[in-house]
């Protein structure tokens, strides 16, 4: 691997955003918002608490970095990782509880909310499942926020019938199924581990040239090893970080 830049490539995109989900209680909040262009917050439900969640929403502001929200279910025991069945209705309701709480407190220390990227299971829900994918949209048309998620997803698909902006995401430490849904982390090999698998991960997602940006997980101990890792192989492809909103990389 050589870690040396490079002028841009041909067919590589010029920049794209690299994203975290953070505000979760993790140790490295602060070195990862430093090696980011934007970043998901908790919303307090899964994971984190006011303190930690404020900490990262003051110095997210601080560094420039895009701040989102990130609601999820209530489901502390299990990260907000489990799925469970939920109606269009209760998925507006829950999206506008969370969103509406992490506005208020971004407001508080001078900061804005600016996306939206649902965590965890209702993420993965929002992909294939149309009652909670238009949920989640119709919430973000209330609030106004444009909306992360899966290139060729049943929330794309929502979304582009609404009007709400969307921005496609890839995932540089996850595994993909054929059609592009993540492989459930509960199988063999659906995280990788090892540095090589992820540096080639990366290369291909920036090749394919869909997606307007790459998340890595804050949750992971190796974060901001990893953030720094997708920053490296950017910078050797001549790929700029820049945040989804200012490139425009999505549509309306």
């Amino acid at each position: 691997m050589n870690a040396s830049e490079s002028p841009a490539i041909p067919g590589m995109p010029r920049s794209i955003d690299l994203n975290a989900d953070l505000g979760e209680g993790f140790a490295n909040d602060f070195a990862i918002l430093e090696r980011v262009t934007s970043a998901s917050i908790s919303c307090g439900a899964h994971a984190g608490d006011s303190d930690v969640i404020r900490r990262a929403l003051a110095r997210g502001a601080e560094l420039g970095v895009v701040l989102g929200a990130h609601p999820g279910f209530p489901d502390r025991e299990h990260f907000g990782r489990r799925e469970r069945p939920i109606s269009a209705a209760e998925t507006v309701r829950l999206v506008l509880e969370q969103a509406g709480w992490l506005i208020r407190m971004a407001a508080e220390v001078s900061a804005s909310i600016r996306y939206l990227k649902p965590h965890g299971a209702l993420y993965n829900q929002a992909q294939r499942d149309g009652a909670v994918a238009r949920g989640v949209v119709e919430a973000c048309a209330e609030l106004g926020l444009p909306l992360l998620g899966q290139p060729g997803s049943m929330v794309e698909r929502q979304a582009r019938q609404a009007g709400v902006p969307f921005f496609a995401e890839g995932f540089p430490d996850r595994r993909s199924n054929a059609d592009g849904s993540l492989v459930p982390r509960d199988r063999p090999g659906a995280v990788f581990t090892d540095v090589n698998d992820i540096y080639e991960h990366v290369i291909l997602l920036l090749e394919q040239g869909r997606f307007a940006t790459l998340c890595v997980h804050g949750d992971d101990p190796r974060a901001v090893e990893n953030a720094g890792l997708v920053r490296r192989v950017m910078a050797e492809r001549g790929v700029a970080a820049r945040s989804f909103l200012e490139a425009g990389r999505g549509w309306v």
